[in-house]
């Protein structure tokens, strides 16, 4: 079972999130894969991405990222995580850009407006609603950012997490 990210707590944000249930599909994604510590991965994250966007616009098959999102998936509470973009398809890997796919069954879902410094509050409340709910969390998580705005740059991101049901 994954463990929800610890620090005091703030009901306020719990309070404000919808949290759903939904069943969905796995959606193939192009990744750079590490084990990290949660300490090292702020650091990480970018020059992964970085890697991903890099393949995209330069040797990726035709039509291989159409509207892609920028994804973060993590595995574990190691965290072994999955850095990159939704892609339409598989593909031969390239270096250090793997072909992966955000997991597909049960999930609680909720979009996280505001601050991105504040995302494990989102985090928190699909862990809280969840378990308040009968359902057992399998471990896997992960979000999809979206489009930015394009007069403001702020842009939600869509935080899921695999479901066991109840």
């Amino acid at each position: 079972m994954a463990t929800c990210w610890s620090r005091p707590r703030r009901m306020l944000r719990a309070m404000t999130v919808e949290v759903i249930v939904k069943t969905v599909e796995p959606t193939p994604t192009a990744v750079v894969a590490a084990a990290a510590t949660w300490a090292e991965f702020p650091a990480m994250w970018g020059p992964m991405l970085d890697k991903v966007w890099s393949f995209l616009r330069g040797e990726a098959p035709e039509g291989l990222c159409k509207q892609g999102h920028n994804i973060m998936f993590y595995k574990d509470d190691v965290p072994n995580v999955e850095v990159g973009v939704q892609v339409s398809g598989s593909f031969e890997p390239a270096g250090h850009v793997v072909p992966s796919a955000l997991p597909g069954g049960l999930v609680a879902t909720a979009t996280h407006s505001g601050p991105i410094a504040e995302i494990g509050d989102t985090h928190r409340a699909v862990c809280e609603w969840s378990t308040a709910n009968g359902y057992r969390l399998a471990g896997p998580r992960w979000e999809v950012y979206g489009d930015p705005d394009p007069s403001t740059g702020d842009f939600d991101v869509d935080v899921s997490w695999s479901l066991v049901a109840p």
